[in-house]
């Protein structure tokens, strides 16, 4: 605790969701302790205490959590035998290591969520190009998505094979790396989903409008919230959220990734145990903001309103288009239409591809309101015309 009697709550991280947890932290009356691997991470420009240290390291995950009433996370890559550490002290951290065993591991995943019903690909693990040819064979043939078990993100992780050649290619490469696979069913898209849900560690939840996440390359481009999808799809996408939410036993934000097929199927693609990306919109687009309803859970405190402040709320990323700073085209990406946007930059060296920030607008009409968001964007990035 702070001598005011506030908690200090440490973030294991220094990415852009801390940057923004800290943001949010900061009317709520949260200290924030900050562990990040350099100094001049995106989070640790911004925070008053930074410890510098690996996420890897047992030692430095159990001396940062020491100083912190509670431990949360920018990240899924933690050792989790130091975070099982850290609660056997008698240290709070949350998501804990049941929960984020979840999103570490998507092999643990898919089997959890298929013993217990929840709508998954079919799925197998592999380690050999026969096993992934067989497993293509038992479903009708060829593509199928292949994965790493670990470490994947944006894209990074995932391969789609489209023949035996392929098959043998990939498996010799993993099993060079040492990277443990798993097979799944190649789904014909017809929109990507994703549902956010804040939890309570005694259960009370809340959740957020369903979005459309528009990808592309395995990146996520623009959120459109409300999704543009029939009410019974956003029935069953928000049940499923829900339910994830509590079989993973999850504290704070958990993010559920959905598929819904051209064969009206609603599956789960993937989870995040943390903030997402699909919730930046809430920052200026909802009552409550993911980050606040983030700390609010993991301090066990009540859970704010998520309703959406207008009828169409878009986000759209800031890619990196060239080695140029955004700077100079701020005050032309401001010049947009009433009522304007918000952008939200991550401190981050550009880069192409690397993901700078991000454009909120808020409007009546989503096209006009998308149109808004994306030009500000691309004034932003360079990419305008």
């Amino acid at each position: 605790m702070t001598p005011d009697g506030f908690p200090v709550v440490g973030i294991v991280g220094g990415g852009q969701l801390a940057r923004m947890m800290i943001q949010a932290a900061i009317p709520l009356g949260i200290h924030i302790r900050l562990l990040s691997e350099r100094a001049d991470d995106s989070a640790a420009r911004v925070c008053t205490e930074v410890v510098i240290g690996s996420p890897d390291s047992i030692d430095d995950l159990v001396n940062f959590a020491a100083g912190c009433d509670a431990v949360t996370l920018d990240h899924e890559l933690v050792n989790l035998d130091a975070l099982e550490r850290i609660e056997a002290a008698g240290g709070v951290v949350r998501p804990g290591p049941f929960t984020l065993a979840f999103a570490k591991d998507k092999a643990h995943q898919r089997r959890e969520f298929a013993a217990a019903g929840l709508p998954v690909p079919e799925f197998a693990e592999v380690t050999t190009a026969e096993e992934i040819e067989a497993f293509a064979s038992r479903l009708g043939g060829w593509p199928v998505v292949v994965k790493a078990q670990r470490g994947g993100y944006d894209g990074r992780g995932v391969w789609v094979v489209d023949s035996p050649e392929g098959a043998d290619e990939l498996a010799a490469e993993a099993a060079e790396r040492g990277v443990a696979l798993i097979t799944e069913r190649f789904v014909r898209i017809k929109n990507e989903l994703a549902v956010l849900v804040a939890r309570r560690p005694g259960g009370q939840m809340v959740v957020y409008p369903v979005v459309e996440t528009v990808q592309r390359d395995g990146i996520c481009h623009e959120v459109l919230a409300p999704a543009p999808v029939p009410p019974d799809v956003v029935e069953r996408a928000l049940a499923i959220g829900l339910r994830v939410a509590d079989l993973t036993c999850a504290t704070g934000i958990v993010a559920t990734e959905l598929f819904w097929s051209e064969g009206d199927e609603v599956l789960i693609n993937e989870i995040a145990t943390r903030p997402h990306n699909s919730g930046h919109f809430s920052i200026d687009g909802a009552q409550t903001s993911q980050f606040a309803n983030h700390l609010r859970g993991v301090l066990d405190w009540p859970l704010g309103d998520t309703s959406l402040l207008a009828p169409a709320v878009v986000m759209a990323n800031l890619l990196g288009a060239d080695s140029e700073s955004l700077a100079p085209r701020m005050a032309a990406a401001l010049r947009q239409p009433a009522p304007g946007v918000h952008p939200h930059l991550y401190g981050k060296g550009v880069r192409p591809g690397r993901k700078l920030g991000h454009v909120n607008a808020l409007g009546d009409d989503p096209v006009e309101t998308r149109e808004r968001a994306v030009r500000a964007a691309a004034v932003l990035t360079g990419r305008a015309e």
